[in-house]
């Protein structure tokens, strides 16, 4: 299944995006002055949507990490408004973590935890922990991303989906060049979905194919 990330930056180009989509992860750090109304405008769509806000800027001594209270906000009224999921980050605020748990938990909404690596790819044992840390915060499904360097690297990412008690709830991204074979491996190994972009040149991260290439290259694998 192939999730096509939309980074927009009004809410209707969000929603033109989001036209003739089924499945979407909607980047609504990207809308510039995001309300809670473009939220339920957003997220009330038949579709089944991600809601995820990206933080910026590192986190402060006490794990918060800058404009908490805004992204809870939006994310809020995205879980209420019908997101399908939402996403937050591995390690984030406890009590901002907490509080979209329960939301969405009381909302029918999943629950993803996300680790994003923009350097590198830690070892097994590491990339073992993180993920099982991502449980440990409430996930229904750890999202692990991490820029591959090497050949080994793919292999580590991929061989988290060999663990039966990781495999069809743990989506595995390896970034940058490299690290596109694993964007098409990954569902095809029990990674529920995969990232891709809206169409060349919309790409959300290094080294994403966009939605038309990859659905045609998994068809390809799957129906030979």
């Amino acid at each position: 299944m192939i999730c096509v990330s939309v980074y927009e930056p009004t809410v209707e180009t969000c929603l033109d995006a989001l036209s003739g989509l089924n499945f979407a992860e909607v980047r609504i750090d990207a809308i510039v002055h995001g309300a809670v109304d473009d939220m339920r405008k957003i997220f009330c769509r038949p579709l089944t949507l991600i809601a995820t806000f990206r933080p910026e800027g590192p986190a402060d001594a006490r794990g918060c990490i800058p404009g908490n209270d805004t992204r809870k906000e939006l994310l809020l009224a995205a879980i209420d408004a019908g997101a399908s999921y939402v996403d937050i980050e591995a390690g984030s605020d406890g009590a901002y973590r907490a509080q979209i748990v329960a939301r969405a938990r009381s909302r029918g909404c999943k629950v993803i935890v996300s680790s994003h690596n923009f350097y590198e790819t830690p070892d097994t044992g590491e990339l073992v922990a993180i993920t099982s840390r991502c449980f440990d915060e409430g996930a229904d499904i750890a999202k692990i991303a991490c820029m591959v360097n090497a050949d080994r690297d793919k292999i580590c990412l991929l061989g988290l989906l060999g663990r039966q008690d990781f495999n069809g709830r743990t989506v595995v991204i390896g970034m940058g060049k490299k690290g596109r074979i694993t964007r098409v491996a990954a569902p095809l190994l029990g990674s529920p979905f995969t990232y891709a972009s809206l169409s060349d040149g919309k790409e959300t991260a290094d080294g994403q194919i966009d939605a038309l290439t990859l659905g045609h290259i998994l068809k390809a694998l799957r129906d030979g």
